[in-house]
């Protein structure tokens, strides 16, 4: 049986969350034996509603921290730490 992924976000740290692989530096540019990091489903899914995989290298967010400092994701993040764990919002472009 395969390693279970953890129960804590490693961007928003809600716990109790489900969560998903995350690569840093997105495979389809040379990321697929890099660092990667385990995030809840929304985090992961507002990650690449806002930006694409070319606008993460070019924009130089290809760390936890650099999402936690970028103006977009800071908005969404105050917001989904005040959500439960169980809570899975629907994603949305604009409005965070």
């Amino acid at each position: 049986m395969g390693k279970q992924n953890p129960t804590v976000c490693e961007l928003c740290k809600r716990e109790g969350v489900k969560t998903t692989l995350h690569h840093l530096i997105p495979k389809e540019k040379g990321g697929t034996f890099l660092p990667t990091a385990y995030l809840c489903i929304p985090c992961h899914k507002q990650i690449h509603t806002l930006f694409t995989n070319t606008e993460l290298i070019v924009l130089g967010i290809t760390s936890i921290e650099a999402l936690r400092q970028n103006e977009k994701m800071r908005k969404f993040l105050k917001w989904i730490r005040k959500q439960p764990g169980s809570k899975i919002p629907r994603t949305r472009k604009s409005g965070y």
